[in-house]
C-alpha cells in the first residue's frame, strides 16, 4: 500500500469531481442507441485530448480508443458507450437523455449501463499518469459498442487492430465491488416452415406455428436439467422472441421463427446447448427440413460499415480468485475505503466473454451502479460512486504485480 499516496489521489479526484459529473451528464445527453456511437465517441475523445492523452482515434468498427503512456505492459479500461433504446417514451417520468438528479442519484439512459464508468476511467488514467502511477504501462480507454453483440468490439480490437492487452478492467456496473466472471450465452434460432392457405380452408395449409409449440413447451420445462457451478450458478434458458410469416391474419402461417437465449455455466458447451434444443423437436421435422435449429451468427455492419462476423456464442468465464489482477482490485477497494467483499460475478453478460472467455486475457470488473437498473426506466447511478470509482481506476495500475 505504501506505493500509492492515496491522499494525493483523493485530492486530485476531489478537485475534478464537478468536471467528472458534468462529463457524465453530457455523455448521457448524447443518444447512442443501435450501436451509433460516433457522436458520443467524439465527446469522449474531446475530453481525453483535454486531459493530455497521447493518442485518440476511432477504430475501424467506430469504437473510441485513447492511449496514455508508453510502457511495456498493456492495460485496457473497457466501457461500452452504446445503450439500448428508451422503449415507450411515455413510461419515463423525465427526459431519458437530460435525466434528473434525485438524492444524489443520476437517472438517465445509459447512466448505469454503461456510461457511468467512462468519466472515472478517463479521469482516473489521467490522474494516474500525473502522479506516476502509470509508470511502465501503456493504458487504453476503450469506449465501444456492446449491446447488440457482446465481445465483438474487443475481438476486432485484438484481431483486426492489433492491440492485445495484458490485463483488462470492465466498467459494467458492479455495485463498487470487484467481479471476476459470469455465465456465458448461446443465441439459438429455430425456424419452422409450413405452407400457407386461406384460414377458411386451413386443411390445405401446413401451420408453421404448430410445429414449434412442442419446442416452446419443452424449453419451459428444460431448466432443471441444465448444468450448475458453485460460483457461476445454474444454466438458464428462455424463449426470448418469436416472429411469424403469414399472408394475412386470415391465413395459415408458412413460417415461424423462435429465438432462444441460453445462459451457459461451466461444463456446458455451445454444441451441447444447441443439441438440447434439437432434442425437444421431432426428428422427422428435422430430417425433412421442415424445422432447423441453429446457433445464430452476427454479421451486421457497424455504423462505419465495418463487418466482423462472429458466432453468437459467448463463453462462460471466471478469473481465479487468487490471480494477481483480482488481488490488485481487492487491494484497491481497501485502499480507497470501500466495504470489503469477496470478488463476485455479474448476472448478465459483458465483453469479458471475449477478453477472458475467448482470448484468455486476465480481466476483472469494477464500476458504479447496480445491474438491476440496466435497460429499465430506472437506469441510474449514484454520483458519489462515479466520483469515488475514479480513485480505483487511478491507483489500480500501481497495484498490479
Amino acid at each position: 500500500m505504501s506505493r500509492v499516496d492515496i491522499a494525493a489521489v483523493q485530492q486530485r479526484v476531489g478537485e475534478q469531481s464537478e468536471a467528472i459529473v458534468r462529463f457524465l451528464r453530457e455523455l448521457c445527453a448524447i443518444p447512442s442507441m443501435d450501436s451509433k456511437i460516433g457522436p458520443v465517441g467524439e465527446r469522449a475523445q474531446e475530453e481525453m485530448r483535454r486531459l493530455g492523452f497521447d493518442e485518440v482515434w476511432f477504430d475501424s468498427m467506430g469504437n473510441t480508443v485513447g492511449r496514455i503512456g508508453s510502457g511495456s505492459r498493456i492495460l485496457i479500461y473497457d466501457s461500452h458507450i452504446d445503450t439500448v433504446g428508451i422503449g415507450n417514451p411515455e413510461e419515463w417520468d423525465w427526459d431519458p437523455f437530460i435525466g434528473k438528479v434525485d438524492k444524489g442519484r443520476f437517472y438517465a439512459r445509459g447512466a448505469c449501463d454503461e456510461k457511468g464508468s467512462t468519466p472515472p476511467m478517463i479521469y482516473g488514467l489521467a490522474i494516474a499518469r500525473q502522479l506516476g502511477l502509470l509508470d511502465g504501462w501503456t493504458a487504453y480507454y476503450f469506449g465501444n459498442m456492446e449491446e447488440w453483440c457482446d465481445g465483438i468490439a474487443p475481438h476486432a480490437l485484438v484481431e483486426h487492430e492489433g492491440i492485445r492487452p495484458d490485463f483488462v478492467v470492465i466498467g459494467e456496473p458492479t455495485k463498487m465491488q470487484v467481479y471476476r466472471g459470469h455465465k456465458g450465452r448461446v443465441e439459438i434460432e429455430v425456424i419452422a416452415r409450413g405452407r400457407s392457405a386461406h384460414a377458411a380452408s386451413n386443411h390445405l395449409g401446413d401451420n408453421a406455428i404448430y410445429k414449434v409449440l412442442p419446442l416452446i413447451e419443452g424449453v419451459s420445462r428444460l431448466e432443471p436439467e441444465l448444468g450448475d457451478d458453485p460460483f457461476l450458478g445454474h444454466g438458464k434458458i428462455t424463449v426470448s422472441d418469436m416472429t411469424v410469416s403469414t399472408p394475412s391474419i386470415n391465413a395459415v402461417p408458412d413460417m415461424a421463427k423462435v429465438y432462444i437465449d441460453r445462459r451457459v455455466t461451466f461444463g456446458e458447451t455451445a454444441e451441447g446447448a444447441v443439441a438440447q434444443v434439437r432434442a425437444l423437436v421431432s426428428q422427422k421435422l428435422l430430417d425433412g427440413g421442415d424445422l432447423t435449429v441453429e446457433m445464430m451468427k452476427y454479421t451486421e455492419p457497424s455504423y462505419t460499415g465495418f463487418v466482423f462476423p462472429v458466432d453468437k456464442y459467448f463463453p462462460a468465464w471466471a478469473l481465479d480468485e487468487s490471480h494477481p489482477l483480482v488481488e490488485a482490485g481487492l487491494e484497491a477497494t481497501q485502499i480507497i475505503g470501500l466495504p470489503q467483499h469477496p470478488a463476485g460475478k455479474w448476472n448478465f453478460s459483458t465483453n469479458g466473454i471475449y477478453w477472458m472467455g475467448k482470448a484468455g486475457i486476465p480481466s476483472i470488473g469494477f464500476g458504479p451502479g447496480e445491474e438491476e437498473t440496466a435497460h429499465t426506466t430506472q437506469d441510474s447511478v449514484l454520483l458519489a460512486d462515479v466520483v469515488k470509482s475514479t480513485e480505483f481506476y487511478a491507483i489500480l495500475p500501481a497495484l498490479i504485480r
